[in-house]
């Protein structure tokens, strides 16, 4: 029996597609003395890519996954294994004729050619389509198909070329060994490889390996079903694997590709079929391979009866039967995303996980720039395996959820869509108390988050027509008018929220202030009691983050974050901290936050305690402990929805005490209870405050952005170097506010854009900026202040005029708006008054 190489730079798992490309791209950027193990037999080791149907749709909703996708395409087509095809998507409803026109959106904001066309057209290359189930289509010219055990093959024979990669085939990982926290060593039935790094790349049984190492990769192996039939008569008499278009019938969630003379159909409208990773038989128990598990047709019989509404002559011809079917194997992740990166667990160890064949390739260099340079050229801070909390990474999450997204994968996901699994897993001390009120709930990381108060229903009449209610369906599908009055309720008066799901940690110790000041952008050696907002760069000065620091101590400082990417931050600040003197305390389940936002905030506050809370005594961007009855409180003037107010912080179990005093002062000068909705939407955008994943990013700089400082530190920090010279260059974009001008749809009724649609010229052009990056709205919001609905968007510089007048697509109708704002200045309250009175 051959052995494995004793030493390694790294221990590639996995020869799938995923696999195969990263061993390519470390080859390609230096590395050497790599081993790539597979369970299984080369060049199909038996994972989900040797079932795979093969096929790409480039048009994603997410910008990330459309770039990793692009960048795939780009490298299959380099490779030589790419079959253009085309697509449809079809709609046999109105209902996806709008998502459609939403697909649409997404096409044009990422650059992408896409139509929408009649069921006329489908049939004129897809002529054995029945016109009549369908209402509309959306074609994509570059959809195709590619051959991924061949292009990975020669991605592996590229590292081999470069004397840079040993391939141990048919070789079982039976343990990994971990030593002060780090990988220390592969165990195989082959021998054992000293190394300080592994990258785990084997799908569906990512989970197992990572267990071997003490940590998680949370993904479950879940069944795609797939059949193939044939030989059909109109395919068989043209020559080629494909000569026609890829057909998703999005309605029925299925898909039928031509393969020679048969037909695949593929179906995501089963029943969740989840498997665990130890249940997948082994290549020698396996029937067909591992990942292809044994067809179960009575899950599959109404989808084949819905092919065949749509492809009668084809599939009731008597000579066409089923030649192969399966359950094939495929990672799902709880929020859908792929899982990239270093483990938050164990350093050294590096996920691949829950990519498909369609971004394999772009997923494989990034990451490999991601080992080698600290950062990828795409951005795939959303795919971080560092952003789930803990409860996230448990079984029956994972399991509760991919159980509800299965279904969705062609399904009609709205924006603000929430799921209802596994809820209730985080409670803040006065959920009750939303409770009694009414709250409708959305969740994050965990928390249950209210979002509105339908006891906040009364505001309506209060305020009116300044409501800016929606009328159209999706435009007002998880949302309510009552967000709206909230908002004015706090800016005419006040309004308490619930900001619970924040992460808190504390950076301690003699080295606290060396630690923060190389990793943060602002000056941190501040006095005690200074509130710090501030980027968080990547050496190429992109946004890791933004957030918030409080100066407690000489030798320790507060980092208050999202919740969304604070598990991320917590990581990246652990991993730049000095081998000694600093050390990282995370509070996040010890404290509770409460919001206290609006003019009589001040009149609130003061009411509960003695402290001078004056504007003399407690100025803006300072916080001291503060005494409200026997509750000692860690009060931060400092403000998200852009007025007078103060975070205040108290331990976890009196929260609901620090709530209900807060409540009973307010009382008489008309306090309500806001939900998420003022606080993360209406609040932020007519300040034009940026948020992160949606304004910031590692692709946009500080200049773009328009938050650079009159001066930049001298101390060292991360993308020090980077920024100073964006600051010496041209933007080649800039961040701007725009109003939208006239809501009128041709139907006459009034449509607010949601995010993600394209901004056009005013003769209906597309805008592209320095990047290469056409404009597109990145939030989008009421600003009931002000009347009107708010877009962000980066504009090319030359675009980035006040008053300029623009467009912007909505569901294919073009909409009249005006940029407002070029820089930081709010479009609301500009001078900053309400905030530092």
């Amino acid at each position: 029996m051959a052995s494995v190489p004793s030493q390694a730079s790294v221990v590639v798992i996995g020869a799938g597609i995923v696999g195969n490309s990263l061993v390519h791209h470390l080859a390609r950027l230096g590395w050497r003395d790599i081993v790539q193990v597979d369970k299984g037999p080369l060049p199909n080791p038996g994972g989900s890519t040797g079932h795979a149907s093969n096929f790409i749709f480039p048009v994603d909703h997410s910008r990330e996954i459309t770039d990793l996708t692009l960048d795939s395409i780009r490298q299959y087509k380099e490779l030589g294994v790419f079959t253009q095809s085309g697509g449809f998507e079809l709609a046999r409803t109105e209902e996806r004729m709008q998502e459609l026109r939403r697909r649409m959106s997404s096409a044009q904001a990422w650059g992408i050619e896409a139509h929408l066309v009649g069921a006329e057209e489908v049939v004129e290359k897809v002529p054995y389509v029945d016109p009549s189930v369908i209402v509309g289509a959306f074609w994509t010219p570059g959809v195709g198909v590619v051959d991924s055990v061949g292009a990975g093959t020669r991605m592996r024979e590229s590292a081999q070329e470069l004397g840079a990669l040993s391939v141990s085939a048919n070789t079982e990982v039976t343990g990994i060994d971990v030593e002060n926290g780090r990988i220390a060593r592969v165990h195989t039935d082959k021998g054992t490889i000293e190394t300080e790094r592994v990258l785990v790349a084997c799908g569906v049984w990512s989970p197992r390996i990572a267990a071997m190492a003490g940590a998680a990769i949370p993904l479950t192996p879940a069944v795609h079903q797939m059949i193939s039939v044939g030989p059909v008569p109109q395919l068989a008499a043209i020559p080629g694997e494909i000569s026609f278009p890829i057909i998703r019938d999005m309605d029925t969630l299925c898909y039928e590709r031509q393969h020679g003379s048969d037909l695949e159909i593929g179906s995501y409208a089963h029943r969740a079929i989840l498997h665990e990773p130890d249940e997948i038989p082994s290549n020698e128990a396996a029937k067909l391979s591992p990942t292809e598990m044994p067809f179960t047709a009575d899950d599959f019989d109404p989808q084949l009866e819905q092919a065949l509404e749509l492809m009668p002559d084809v599939l009731s011809d008597p000579g066409v039967e089923i030649r192969y079917a399966i359950n094939g194997l495929l990672s799902l992740t709880p929020d859908g995303s792929p899982i990239l990166g270093e483990s938050p667990q164990v350093k050294g160890l590096w996920s691949a996980a829950a990519v498909w064949v369609k971004e394999g390739p772009g997923v494989g260099r990034a990451v490999a720039e991601w080992m080698t340079d600290g950062l990828p050229e795409i951005d795939v801070q959303g795919a971080d395996i560092a952003r789930f909390h803990p409860h996230q990474r448990t079984r029956e999450h994972v399991r509760a959820r991919t159980s509800e997204a299965f279904i969705k994968t062609y399904g009609i996901v709205h924006p603000g869509e929430q799921y209802e699994s596994n809820r209730n897993v985080r409670l803040s001390p006065m959920h009750s108390r939303h409770e009694e009120l009414g709250a409708v709930f959305f969740e994050a990381a965990g928390w249950e988050r209210p979002q509105w108060y339908e006891s906040n229903s009364h505001l309506l009449e209060e305020f009116g027509d300044r409501v800016m209610d929606r009328t159209a369906e999706w435009d007002s599908r998880w949302w309510s008018p009552i967000i709206n009055a909230e908002h004015l309720a706090l800016r005419e008066r006040a309004g308490v929220i619930d900001l619970s799901s924040f992460v808190i940690f504390d950076v301690v110790g003699p080295a606290a202030l060396d630690a923060v000041q190389g990793i943060v952008l602002a000056q941190m050696d501040v006095p005690v009691g200074r509130v710090v907002y501030t980027p968080v760069l990547d050496e190429a000065g992109g946004f890791r983050s933004d957030l918030t620091i409080i100066r407690l101590a000489h030798d320790r400082f507060r980092v208050v974050t999202g919740a969304a990417h604070g598990m991320v931050d917590l990581k990246w600040f652990a991993d730049r901290l000095p081998e000694t003197g600093a050390a990282i305390a995370d509070l996040t389940s010890s404290l509770t936050t409460i919001g206290l936002w609006g003019p009589r905030a001040r009149d609130i506050l003061s009411a509960i305690t003695s402290a001078d809370v004056s504007n003399e005594g407690f100025r803006f961007g300072t916080a001291r402990t503060i005494e409200i009855g026997t509750l000692e409180v860690l009060a931060s003037r400092i403000s998200y929805v852009g007025d007078l107010g103060w975070e205040l912080y108290v331990p976890m179990e009196s929260g609901a005490r620090l709530w209900d005093a807060i409540r009973e002062a307010g009382a008489g000068h008309g306090l309500v209870p806001v939900g998420l909705g003022v606080y993360g939407t209406t609040g932020r955008i007519e300040k034009g405050y940026r948020a992160f994943g949606t304004e910031l990013d590692s692709e946009r700089t500080v200049v773009e952005v328009g938050m650079s400082r009159p001066k930049v530190k001298p101390q060292d920090f991360v993308g020090r170097e980077a920024h100073l010279r964006h600051r010496e260059e041209d933007p080649q974009s800039v961040l701007c506010s725009l109003t939208v001008d006239d809501h009128t749809s041709a139907s006459g009724q009034m449509r607010y854009m949601l995010g993600g649609e394209p901004i056009v010229s005013a003769d209906g052009e597309p805008l592209v900026d320095g990047h290469g990056r056409r404009s597109y709205v990145t939030s989008a919001g009421s600003a009931p202040s002000l009347g009107k609905h708010v877009l962000m968007a980066f504009l090319p510089p030359a675009e980035a005029v006040v008053g300029n007048r623009l467009q912007v697509v909505y569901l294919e109708e073009h909409y009249p708006v005006t940029v407002a704002s070029v820089d930081a200045t709010p479009l609301f309250d500009p001078d900053n008054e309400r905030i530092r009175s």
